[in-house]
């Protein structure tokens, strides 16, 4: 029986590989366990690493180490390939609102860890990871850990041990903190619902359709190309063509000319739909199906982009109305509706609106390739490479005013912002970085679970021991951590920035990285506001997360 014995506490790979799956499997189950409607998810294995190891099962600290830093690897880059197509675009318009309440939320938990510091004599290291923890934040613990040991050339298990202790409540006080928020602020739901109804929750670049009568004397006899060249700073697609001397509809072309009284099928974004309604005449209510009458050959059908050499292509390089005759008239990526610009980079996975002949579509179909099976094919290049580039990044020092020693981005760094750059710039250089999100949340599930597993195994060793010698009381400055900045950003966001409350959930869950505060906003809302606003501000919440806890062991724990 020695050899079942080793499998459990032994010290070669067979004892490892074990008891990494053991745990990760034990922690998943637990994890499904809810109490008053609220899971912790996967992070259940960092507890189960921690009982694991206090009970006496080690691992290899080599085999240990590997696995911890390969886990952390591919959740990060996971989450930038994630998030990097929407990161920049969440910067702007709308979103810029957003996104700085949710700095203030970042900023003012690290100004209260470092307030918590100097009031409580607790080191930096134990409150970074009391820090990541309160407010959920795992790949913050990754980089803090990381962080310590490029300076010390050692783990400190104290930061993982501060992690867990305040992790449970964390998830509990920021879903308690949107509540109490409701009722300092005497929310009513159902005015918020209504607020919402009535807002324009269109992005400036989200397509909206348009039939507009031909009355401005200047568009006479002019081509649809020429009109597209003197508003070359608008972004709209005219779709199909009405001559209202013929009474017949055509798709437009470049060469399709403008008369008294024509109608003409236009997408546009909301802020360009008020110059063009006054530009060209007048907006008709008329019916989209009028557009394509039962006697027309038009047809619309939507395409996916399975075709890699369209990647990165610009869509008015494909030359589709010039020589097949079909107008693009919408993109669809991530599931919102974008207007058809020539100078729009196509990337794998978009879906494009068609509208032409039915004897073109076939055409049309080979050339964007639309063979879904051709996008669950994995890109491993594009992920490996990146991982290797992120590397790279993340261990290249650099000086920074204020810190006695070269910083590094890290592996939790580097990789993430490289994964955000490829994510949103890679098909510009023809780089296939799309992943199916089944494929993504597989890697993201796999080296999250590595990764707190061996956290867990890591620190179980003296877990219990903390605890019995004043631990517990980093669960109160967790709380203190959690609650108090999203209460203050709270007040302001509704108060000041008038944000709705529903929006103002999901914002409040995004700035803390947690989707069970996201779970509840949503069957609480039973609308999209939440979704919306935890999507607007987690890339760059993500970000500064993991900047400012590699950035507060860096300033504070280097001897």
């Amino acid at each position: 029986m020695d050899w079942f014995t080793n499998l459990f506490m032994g010290t070669g790979t067979a004892h490892s590989i074990f008891l990494l799956a053991i745990t990760i499997s034990i922690g998943i189950l637990m994890g499904r366990i809810r109490i008053f409607g609220i899971s912790l998810g996967v992070t259940f294995v960092l507890f189960a690493g921690i009982l694991f190891s206090h009970l006496g099962m080690t691992m290899n600290p080599e085999l240990l180490h590997l696995f911890q830093e390969f886990g952390l690897i591919l959740f990060v880059y996971s989450v930038g390939l994630q998030v990097g197509p929407g990161f920049f675009s969440s910067l702007k318009k709308g979103g810029l609102k957003l996104n700085l309440t949710a700095l203030g939320v970042v900023f003012l938990g690290v100004f209260t860890t470092i307030a918590l510091h100097y009031v409580t004599g607790v080191d930096m290291a134990t409150m970074v990871g009391v820090l990541s923890g309160a407010v959920t934040n795992t790949p913050g613990l990754g980089a803090a850990q990381q962080a310590y040991s490029d300076v010390k050339g050692s783990m400190n298990p104290s930061i993982a041990m501060g992690y867990a202790v305040a992790y449970p409540l964390g998830v509990i006080g920021i879903i308690m903190t949107t509540i109490v928020l409701r009722y300092i602020l005497r929310i009513n739901l159902k005015e918020e619902q209504r607020k919402l109804e009535n807002e324009d929750e269109d992005s400036a670049q989200s397509a909206i359709a348009l039939s507009l009568v031909v009355k401005n004397p200047s568009l006479f006899g002019q081509s649809i190309a020429q009109m597209n060249k003197n508003l070359s700073n608008y972004s709209f697609v005219i779709s199909r063509h009405w001559n209202i001397q013929t009474n017949k509809i055509t798709v437009a072309s470049s060469q399709t000319v403008l008369h008294d009284g024509d109608r003409i099928f236009v997408i546009t974004t909301e802020q360009d739909h008020e110059f063009l309604k006054s530009f060209v005449g007048e907006e008709m209510d008329l019916d989209r199906k009028m557009w394509i009458p039962t006697d027309s050959k038009l047809i619309s059908n939507r395409f996916v982009i399975t075709n890699k050499e369209l990647n990165g292509k610009k869509l008015g390089n494909l030359k589709l109305r010039q020589l097949e005759g079909v107008n693009i008239t919408r993109v669809n990526r991530a599931g919102i509706d974008l207007v058809a610009t020539p100078n729009m980079p196509l990337q794998l996975g978009d879906k494009l609106t068609v509208v032409g002949s039915e004897a073109a579509m076939p055409k049309i179909k080979q050339i964007l390739g639309d063979s879904v099976k051709h996008l669950h094919e994995p890109n491993l290049i594009s992920i490996f490479f990146g991982i290797a580039l992120g590397i790279l990044l993340g261990s290249i020092p650099f000086d920074v005013p204020g810190v006695p020693q070269s910083v590094k981005l890290g592996l939790a760094g580097g990789p993430l912002i490289v994964a955000i750059i490829m994510g949103r710039f890679g098909h510009t250089c023809h780089i296939v970085t799309y992943t199916t999100q089944s494929a993504n949340k597989m890697l993201r599930e796999i080296g999250i679970t590595l990764f707190l597993a061996c956290v867990g195994l890591n620190a179980g060793g003296t877990f219990v021991e903390t605890l019995n010698n004043g631990g517990w009381i980093w669960v109160g400055y967790g709380v203190v951590i959690t609650v108090l900045p999203l209460l203050i950003m709270g007040i302001v966001a509704v108060k000041i920035l008038k944000i709705n409350y529903y929006t103002l959930m999901g914002l409040l869950a995004g700035s803390t990285t947690d989707p069970p505060a996201l779970a509840y906003a949503n069957v609480t809302s039973q609308n999209g506001a939440p979704m919306i606003g935890y999507a607007t501000v987690y890339p760059l919440t993500m970000f500064m997360r993991v900047i400012t806890a590699q950035l507060l062991i860096l300033l504070y724990c280097v001897a």
